[in-house]
This record gives structure tokens, sequence and C-alpha cells, in this order.
């Protein structure tokens, strides 16, 4: 059985690099039918966040990416590594380093003026003397001094690297007692049974020094991937303008979780000439073995064309549901699948759709002067005066069919074309000259609301 994991440290929010490890993670796990499972590895007790830890939570509920089981929090199993510390002191694996903070800055210094690689020097490895007083060791595991540590990544491929060259006697636990971070990351990938680990390529350095910790704690050692990182256009890391932002952000913006997986899963993986990806065919398809070598560019326009893809696939119940957390309730308006639909190939973000929907739903406040200039002028505002007495004067229209009648017939009894009246009518309904479909619009208004912007358009230009 696959296991894979996602295991993000709390120091921040989750960014779409992390979501896009997820992401594969979870896939490969659902392709072959095994378990996707979610720690937080919070044993940096000074930068946790708690409030990371629960934005990270939320954005996995957002997207839907379900895991196994409870979620498992490293700050609670500190007893746990403590006792593997234990069993590697006891079985000469491992040893305590009393060298001082000052001992290792002078070290490192001499080695760096002889342009050699700063590393620990081994002097308390086979130490059997007394000691010193008042110094609290840590803890240092023995780590082979020659040879290689090599194994195959499922994206980049076989991976070797010299001990010399790696490798010294790390650090497992600090002096206060807390363990380091690739330490409890292979306990606990051994613990909870996970045998295939994907993760950003920003990890490779510290797969060697976990493969040691696999070897001296006698667990098998998983499956690697490493994935190329996510670059800006112009080939550089990602910055928070060119998206590195909190997952959640993308909500905010009127992103729809669909569409910004379906724009990660592309970022560094592809089937074919295929752009748009079910979240059963990703399952179906996905293989981290097919993931690209090299690094990915964020597009974000291809993010956009997706958000408007899925938002024209979208149900109306699913788009009235969204479109709430933009302060924008439509259930209760009459026409509100007409009003969907008047929008949906317009809008390409459900903040640009609620901005459209409340600028036909809510009686303008101001009017593009731009466009009152354009289309209000003598004779523009006189034909709108016009159809305003006439629409007065008729029975109540109640659909689009029939406001286009009506007003086709306005048209031609005063020799007229519709580009006389539309672009001031638009400006009386939204307050610019840009709509959906004017007909459509006015039965969204409704026959009454019509007549009262027209006349209030009027009474502006007229002011």
């Amino acid at each position: 059985m696959v296991v894979t994991r996602f295991a993000p440290s709390p120091t921040g929010y989750l960014h779409i690099g992390g979501l896009r490890t997820a992401l594969y993670s979870y896939l490969w796990a659902k392709r072959n039918n095994g378990k996707f499972l979610f720690r937080i590895e919070d044993t940096d007790l000074a930068r946790n966040s708690k409030e990371a830890a629960e934005a990270i939570v939320e954005a996995f509920k957002w997207v839907g990416l379900a895991h196994e089981g409870e979620i498992v929090y490293q700050s609670e199993r500190f007893d746990l590594y403590k006792s593997y510390v234990k069993k590697l002191l006891e079985e000469g694996k491992a040893y305590k380093c009393y060298m001082s903070k000052e001992e290792l800055d002078a070290l490192r210094e001499a080695q760096m003026a002889r342009k050699e690689r700063p590393r620990y020097d081994g002097r308390y490895r086979d130490f059997t003397g007394t000691p010193p007083e008042g110094v609290a060791p840590v803890i240092r595991i023995k780590a082979p001094t020659s040879g290689v540590v090599s194994f195959v990544d499922g994206v980049k491929g076989e991976v070797t690297f010299n001990a010399s060259d790696m490798l010294d006697d790390f650090i497992i636990a600090r002096s206060d007692g807390t363990p380091t971070y690739n330490f409890v990351v292979v306990i606990d990938d051994a613990l909870m049974g996970v045998n295939e680990v994907i993760r950003g390529d920003d990890h490779l350095s510290n797969t060697p020094k976990q493969i040691i910790l696999y070897q001296a704690l006698g667990f098998d050692i998983p499956k690697f991937y490493h994935v190329p990182m996510i670059l800006n256009p112009e080939g550089k890391k990602l910055s928070k303008r060119d998206g590195a932002v909190d997952v959640m952000e993308y909500k905010r913006e009127g992103y729809l979780p669909e569409a910004l997986l379906n724009f990660l899963i592309r970022l560094g993986w592809s089937h074919g000439d295929q752009e748009i990806f079910s979240f059963d065919e990703m399952k179906a398809l996905f293989d981290p073995n097919n993931i690209n070598k090299s690094a990915s560019a964020y597009n974000q326009e291809k993010l956009v064309w997706l958000n408007a893809h899925y938002i024209k696939q979208a149900s109306y119940e699913r788009l009235i549901d969204e479109l709430r957390f933009f302060d924008l309730d439509l259930s209760l308006h009459v026409k509100k699948e007409l009003l969907i639909d008047a929008l949906r190939d317009r809008a390409k973000t459900l903040v640009e759709f609620a901005s459209l929907a409340k600028q036909i739903l809510e009686a303008p406040t101001c009017y593009d002067e731009k466009a009152v200039e354009k289309f209000l002028t003598v004779d523009g505002l006189s034909v709108l005066e016009h159809y305003f007495e006439a629409l007065k004067s008729t029975k109540e229209l109640s659909n689009a069919s029939e406001f286009e009648t009506f007003t086709k017939t306005f048209l031609e009894e005063k020799n007229l074309k519709l580009k006389d009246l539309a672009q001031a009518i638009r400006i009386a309904m939204v307050g610019s000259s840009v709509s959906p479909s004017i007909f459509e619009v006015l039965e969204i208004i409704g026959y009454e609301s019509v007549v009262q912007r027209i006349q209030k358009l009027i009474s502006y230009k007229r002011s």
C-alpha cells in the first residue's frame, strides 16, 4: 500500500508550493488506493504559530484534500523522540557532545580560513573522559566518515552524495533536549508507515542525513521524489507579488479551489496536451515518476483562464453558495438564474462576478462621466426621455422578450436604431456603458426599478 504524507511547519501560512506538494502526495496515494496522512511539524516552539497551523488546516478543507486519521502534531510526541535518542545512545550509534558554542565558532572560523567546508570535527565521538562542568551536551549521530550515500529519486533518478562532502556527526537533539528536524521526520514517517515521500527539492540536502538515521534506527527507507521549485516568469524565486501568498488569499481573490488545483497539477506534470483535469481525472492519471525534472514557471494568466472555465461550468447552486462569501446572497432573487447566466461568461473571478452582479442589482450611486458625456448628449437625453415616457405609459413588462419588443417598436416609431438608445439605458441601469445583454439586464432589474433608474439618470443630467 502506498502511504504518503504532507508535513508542513506552522511557522507561516500554506503557500502554493506547499499545496502543490500536498496535492501530488494526495493524488498518488488515491491512485494506488493508499493512505494520505497529515502531520504538523511543530517542534520549533519558538517559531511556531497556532494561527498558522489553524490556517493550514483551513486551507486543506477549502481545497478538499481529505486525509486519513487524525492530524499528528509533533509537539505532542517529545517523549517518543527522547526514547529513540536514548536507544541510539545505548547502542553506541549516537553520543553526547560537550563542545561549547565558542569552541564550535572557533573551529568553523579556522576551517573557513583554510578554505575547508565548515563541519564538526568529531572530537567527542569516542570521548570517554570526564565531561566538562556546566555544559549541557547536544546529542550527535555517528555518521559515516567515508563512502557514499545513494538512492534512486523518482524525479531526479539516481542521486549520490559523498559522505565526506555532505556529512558530519550532525545533531539529533539540542542541549535543551528538543529533537532536530531530520531526526523527528524519520521517526514519524517510519512509525506512521509512510513509504513514499513527495517533497520540494529544497529538501534534497536533508535526504542523506535522513537515510543515515533510517539505517541507524533500523527502519525501511521510503522512496523519495524531490519536486523542482515553482519560479516566477523571470525564472526567480516566487515572491508575494508573483503568487507566493497564503493559499486562502486565492479564495479571498475569488478563485475556485478546483481551478487552483488544476493550475497546480500542471506546474511540473502533464498528460499529453490536456489542460483541464477534473479531480477524478487527476486521481486516475497522476504519477510522480513523470514529474518534470526542471522548475516550473508560475503563469497568472493560465490560472485566471482556468478559473473562468470553472465558473462557466459551475451549477447555479454552487455559485449562489460561493458568492455568499463575497456578501452577495442571490438565493431569494427571482431572476437569480438569469443573472448567473448573464455573468458566468464575463466574470473571471468570483470577486468580479459579485461586483458585476451588485452593479446590476443595486441602483447606481454615481455614473461614468465619460460615458454620460458621450452618450447623453442633447439628442441622446431627449431619446431617453421619450423612451421613459413611453415606458411609464405601457403595461408592466416582465421579461427580456417583452422589453425587447417594446423597445424595438418604440425605435421604429421614432425612426431610430438601437445604438441611439442602448448605451443610455445601460448607464441608467448600471452606471456605465458596459453590461451584459441590455434586455436581460432589464428583466433582472424589473419594470418598476427600470423606470426609477431611468428617471434618476434624467434628473441627474438635468440638474
